[in-house]
């Protein structure tokens, strides 16, 4: 069963799409990659993947926009724009999108997984908001995406960037990330760079973040059948 929201997002002055398939589970949101939308993961037949876990009640997968990813990917206003917006886009998915999955399923944490940007994204959320989400799973992750966007570093960014947050997080939402657990998959084949795996891996586990880094090896690519294989696995391991 497939069903649609929409609505406007004044944290971001424009709409945001949230899909769901399934009926029960374990809440999983899928983030696009850079520039997809809602339905991105299920014509690139991610969700057909899943289907097994879908069918049986073990999940109930979630997926929004990617609308700071796809304001990059088009050079879409300033580069300060840019940074302000994939702020502003973590916000919403913590202030609106959660708590639309949490009205649509329990207010129990959501896991939440993506490739490339969504790699990115994922690991910005549980890294963020620590309270909602109990696991990440990044695949093939593009987690240094300061390159993409060009300009000036302002402070947006560097609240919505893992990589420059991460050495100074303190407080009580580093000890409950400590409760959390991230899983950084990626290829060694075309378009991979699993260096940007281990680089994460070594500001989390600085600050004593569980964590895991898995090379698939050169066989698996910067592509959709990789993440076929990948995400129905992990998800197998997380939830109950």
């Amino acid at each position: 069963m497939k069903v649609t929201e929409r609505w406007r997002s004044d944290r971001m002055d424009r709409d945001i799409t949230l899909v769901r398939w399934g009926h029960y589970g374990t809440p999983v949101l899928l983030f696009p990659t850079a520039g997809g939308d809602a339905e991105e993961v299920e014509r690139h037949h991610l969700v057909g993947h899943l289907a097994p876990l879908i069918d049986a009640g073990r999940v109930k997968v979630y997926s929004c926009d990617s609308a700071a990813g796809r304001a990059m990917a088009q050079h879409e206003g300033s580069t300060d724009y840019r940074r302000w917006l994939f702020n502003q886009y973590h916000q919403a998915i913590a202030e609106e999108v959660v708590p639309a999955i949490h009205a649509d399923s329990s207010p129990g944490p959501v896991i939440v997984a993506g490739a490339s940007i969504g790699a990115f994204n994922s690991l910005a959320m549980i890294c963020r908001y620590p309270h909602l989400f109990g696991a990440a799973v990044g695949m093939s992750g593009t987690y240094d995406i300061e390159r993409f966007i060009g300009g000036r570093f302002t402070d947006d960014f560097y609240f919505a960037s893992p990589l420059h947050f991460l050495p100074g997080l303190e407080g009580p939402g580093l000890d409950v990330l400590r409760q959390r657990y991230v899983v950084l998959a990626s290829g060694s084949g075309r378009w991979e760079d699993v260096g940007e795996s281990w680089r994460v891996a070594d500001a989390l586990g600085a600050k004593g973040i569980p964590n895991r880094v898995d090379d698939w090896g050169d066989a698996y690519d910067h592509d959709w059948p990789t993440w076929w294989e990948m995400l129905p696995l992990y998800l197998d391991d997380l939830v109950p």
